[in-house]
C-alpha cells in the first residue's frame, strides 16, 4: 500500500471535504457554526460581550466578537506563531 503522508494545509486544500465534511453549502454550514461557537465560548467565557453574525450577498457569512483572538506568541511546540499554528496545524 501507498501512503502520502501530508502536513500543514496541504491535506485540506487536496481534500477539503474530509475536514468539513463537504465543499458545498454543508460544508459552510459547517464552517460558520464553528466559528460562532467560538465567539460564543468567548462571551461564555468571560472575555467578550458582543456577537455579531452577518449574511453578505453572493452566500457569505462573516462572524464577529470582541474577545481575545487567536494569540500571536511563539508556540512552545511549533516555533512558529500560535496564529500560524492554529492555521497550519491539523
Amino acid at each position: 500500500a501507498q501512503i502520502t503522508v501530508l502536513s500543514g494545509l496541504d491535506p485540506v486544500r487536496r481534500r477539503p471535504g474530509m475536514y468539513i465534511g463537504s465543499t458545498g453549502p454543508d460544508g459552510l454550514h459547517h464552517l460558520v457554526w464553528e466559528v460562532l461557537d467560538n465567539a460564543v465560548d468567548e462571551v461564555l467565557g468571560g472575555h467578550a460581550t458582543n456577537v455579531a453574525v452577518e449574511l453578505l450577498p453572493g452566500g457569505a457569512c462573516r462572524v464577529t466578537d470582541d474577545g481575545r483572538g487567536i494569540p500571536v506568541e511563539v508556540h512552545p511546540e511549533t516555533g512558529v506563531s500560535s496564529l500560524e499554528t492554529v492555521l497550519t496545524v491539523l
